[in-house]
């Protein structure tokens, strides 16, 4: 079992986080994290000593705490919702809560310019989330007739869906729009 977060690295994490789903990586600094938590710089870097360190913790406890909402993939309550169901409503339920973006998402979008430890966090939540819905899929009746590979690949692709659903609905200002989009995803991975 992982130790407690001290409550001033907590705050830390959680800010961050907002900050990151709001503004992306590079919208903003150690000195806006101090001003937010009400500590002092060097406290931050006490805890993050670089801005990578603190992107990679937050990515990584962002991907622990979707998989923990996720759930087993093989439990009567997922099988009967369907894999991509639930997946699905986890990412509404994040929309809907404060109308932001999946923390990775964010990530990936900026990829190109984040140091590799950051990098390496966000495209581990998708491996992740993939391997989960994958895994989800094998149990279903959805993907009882497919390969390992063409489900690996199907759960990326509903990935894909579900994050550009996220976009387009933040952007138009209509969380209502993302389950509009993702509606038909379920019905789609039998063809």
């Amino acid at each position: 079992m992982n130790a407690p977060i001290a409550d001033t690295e907590a705050k830390i994490l959680d800010l961050a986080e907002t900050l990151i789903r709001q503004n992306g990586y590079n919208g903003f600094s150690f000195r806006d994290i101090a001003s937010g938590v009400g500590v002092k710089s060097s406290s931050v870097h006490y805890y993050f000593p670089t801005k990578a360190d603190l992107g990679a913790r937050v990515a990584k406890r962002y991907t622990d705490q979707f998989m923990e909402t996720l759930g087993d993939p093989g439990s009567p309550e997922i099988t009967a919702e369907g894999p991509v169901g639930r997946l699905s409503t986890v990412f509404a339920a994040a929309l809907g809560q404060d109308g932001q973006m999946c923390l990775c998402g964010v990530l990936a979008a900026e990829s190109a310019g984040l140091p590799a430890a950051v990098v390496e966090e966000a495209r581990t939540f998708f491996n992740r989330t993939a391997f989960w819905l994958k895994t989800g899929l094998k149990n279903s009746a959805l993907g009882r007739d497919f390969s390992d590979t063409d489900l690996e690949k199907q759960s990326f692709a509903i990935l894909a869906q579900l994050e550009g659903a996220m976009l387009i609905a933040r952007v138009q200002g209509q969380p209502g729009w993302f389950d509009d989009l993702t509606s038909k995803l379920s019905a789609d991975i039998t063809k």
